[in-house]
């Protein structure tokens, strides 16, 4: 522990605090968690969902508050929010995530107790995502959520782009730019126990995120088949795409038609024994489900390369996960890690067909050693710069000047 900083008695409003709130369980929990050995005693009031029995104790030795969410359970409300409050009398308030009632209890506890608060809207405020479900949202912001960002004394931007999106939107509040962090697996790459047996001298291209419009699927599914097509079948090693996770809107049903209608070869898990078959082993595009904790580590491990074809993003998880893995990544610059096309540890692709086509030609014409080089960079890049304790000692220096005022650090932006 940091002796020489005073201890912050702060709350973490949320919405789900399981693996159902996507990526958002994985960076809010390990971030409290690290802010602990900066004296910050991190408090997570969140909802309760069928998951949350099985995934809270992954939150300790954090103190997380699960309600049970009345009416609408997408928007979260709970008389919980107010009544742990008004006990716990937290110093700092910083909510993650907008749209949802979190907003409205912030919101309302700093006004009646003149608590300043920060809020990490996560990509919920780039363009893309405030034009997703535009009338819910458009009321939503007229309602609450306008005035739960105007108030709030720090807007935290996980990259530039997403900081520029908060100005874009009209906010004129401070902004700070810190990134999401990650756990570093450990250094030596083993192959995983995704499927049965060997990988049949097959490199794996893995996705790994929700399947949802927003992530560009059925375009990395067609960009894929013209690359596949565009190889020779016996001079070179072929390669399966291996899409995994969490269904949302039926997605799946609409990606497996169009591997159908494009001729692909696909195949998923036995929905029984969770295990891959022979034929589904073999098949081009393999849908491997949802995947978390050890099995995610598994496909992770057991990957040749991944890839990201969103059309928005705050900053992916997942990119950081790969990179720690040691996987060269092909993704869109709107996964906002301009920092990956710097270092030479990915390869830049728009959101279209054809520029995903390109991109992974480039990256199936990649030798073994430069997959492996590209990869190492990638390593390197996320040692270096998304480090969970390197973003918990940068996020109590912001903490510090919202409590006590004086020059701003040099990480804030104030125009």
């Amino acid at each position: 522990m940091n002796q020489s900083k005073q201890s912050i008695r702060s709350a973490n409003l949320t919405g789900a605090v399981s693996r159902a709130a996507g990526g958002l369980y994985e960076s809010v929990r390990r971030l409290v968690q690290e802010l602990r050995t900066t004296e910050v005693e991190a408090t997570v009031l969140g909802t309760f969902d069928v998951f949350t029995k099985d995934d809270i104790t992954a939150w300790d030795p954090v103190t997380v508050r699960a309600f049970r969410p009345s009416g609408p359970a997408q928007f979260g409300y709970s008389k919980g929010y107010e009544e742990f409050l008004k006990i716990y009398r937290p110093q700092l308030l910083h909510t993650h995530g907008i749209w949802i009632y979190s907003s409205v209890a912030t919101y309302a506890y700093s006004k009646k107790h003149r608590v300043p608060y920060m809020i990490s809207p996560h990509g919920m405020l780039d363009p893309w995502a405030v034009r997703n479900s535009y009338w819910k949202k458009w009321i939503a912001k007229h309602l609450y959520e306008n005035a739960h960002l105007q108030r709030c004394s720090v807007m935290r931007a996980l990259c530039e782009s997403e900081a520029q999106a908060f100005r874009k939107y009209g906010l004129k509040n401070p902004i700070t730019i810190i990134p999401n962090g990650i756990d570093l697996p450990d250094a030596s790459k083993g192959n995983g126990l995704m499927v049965k047996g060997d990988k049949g001298g097959r490199n794996r291209l893995l996705f790994l995120g929700r399947l949802h419009p927003k992530k560009g699927i059925p375009n990395l599914i067609r960009g894929f088949k013209h690359a596949l097509d565009s190889r020779s079948p016996t001079s070179e090693t072929p390669w399966q795409l291996v899409i995994a996770g969490w269904d949302q809107e039926d997605h799946e049903a609409e990606l497996m038609k169009l591997c159908e209608q494009l001729g692909l070869k696909s195949g998923g898990r036995d929905v029984q024994s969770g295990e891959v078959g022979d034929e589904a082993q073999r098949a081009e595009v393999l849908f491997w489900g949802p995947s978390f904790k050890k099995e995610k580590d598994s496909l992770l491990r057991s990957a040749d390369a991944f890839v990201l074809s969103s059309f928005s993003e705050g900053l992916p998880m997942t990119v950081l996960e790969a990179w720690s893995h040691r996987l060269p990544v092909v993704m869109t610059p709107e996964c906002n890690l301009p920092e990956g096309f710097a270092a030479d540890a990915a390869i830049r692709i728009e959101t279209s067909a054809e520029s995903i086509a390109r991109g992974l030609d480039s990256l199936f014409s990649m030798s073994a050693s430069d997959l492996e080089s590209m990869g190492a960079k990638g390593r390197a890049l996320v040692e270096e710069r998304f480090t969970w304790r390197t973003i918990a000692q940068q996020l109590r220096e912001v903490y510090d000047w919202m409590l006590d005022g004086g020059a701003p650090p040099g990480l804030l932006l104030v125009k």
